[in-house]
């Protein structure tokens, strides 16, 4: 074997060893209704929005009640939402107001919805 890939070799192997554990991906985490704040329509809501993206991006938001009703309609019109019926709409709504209420924000920034409507 010629020197320049025994030295290629042993560089691969000493980088891939020195690797820090932490740098390392981890598994994403298992998610489920039962983890997130008990209330009515927490399985409806945790079932609706999985079904296309991980939950903690919705719990992450916080949002108003009408900001998460424009927010399911922007997510039904652009992103292929199955449209909910009046009752399953209201039970979801219920829960993400008040699960998942707008957040206080500090400083002259504050939070930015990545997906809402503006």
């Amino acid at each position: 074997m010629p020197i320049r890939s025994l030295i290629a070799a042993a560089a691969l192997l000493l980088g891939a060893v020195s690797t820090p554990v932490s740098a390392q991906p981890t598994a994403p985490r298992e998610e489920s209704a039962e983890s997130l704040p008990a209330a009515p329509g927490r399985d409806e809501a945790f079932g609706t929005c999985s079904a296309c993206h991980a939950y903690r991006l919705v719990a992450a938001q916080g949002l108003s009640r009408e900001r998460w009703d424009e927010t399911i309609t922007l997510m039904s019109e652009k992103h292929g939402m199955a449209k909910l019926d009046d009752d399953e709409r209201r039970v979801v709504l219920d829960y993400l107001a008040k699960a998942h209420p707008p957040k206080k924000t500090t400083g002259t920034g504050g939070f930015q919805v990545p997906f809402a409507p503006q």
